[in-house]
């Protein structure tokens, strides 16, 4: 359960904001997306590395 404080005479788009922030940090919309569809494996660890070639080329431009 996502618990958000709220000051008194904060307005509630802040409020609102930060519940959606908690709530992306879970993430509850990502697994459930995941789950919707098989994907099998062997195409999970090709993402995974596809993934970390592109961050491993990220890294390597900033230095």
């Amino acid at each position: 359960m996502i618990i958000v404080q709220v000051k008194e005479g904060e307005n509630i788009e802040k409020a609102l904001k930060k519940f959606k922030r908690k709530y992306e940090k879970t993430g509850i919309v990502k697994e459930l997306r995941s789950r919707q569809a098989f994907e099998k494996p062997s195409v999970t660890n090709r993402k995974k590395m596809m993934k970390a070639v592109y961050v491993q080329k990220l890294r390597q431009g900033e230095e």
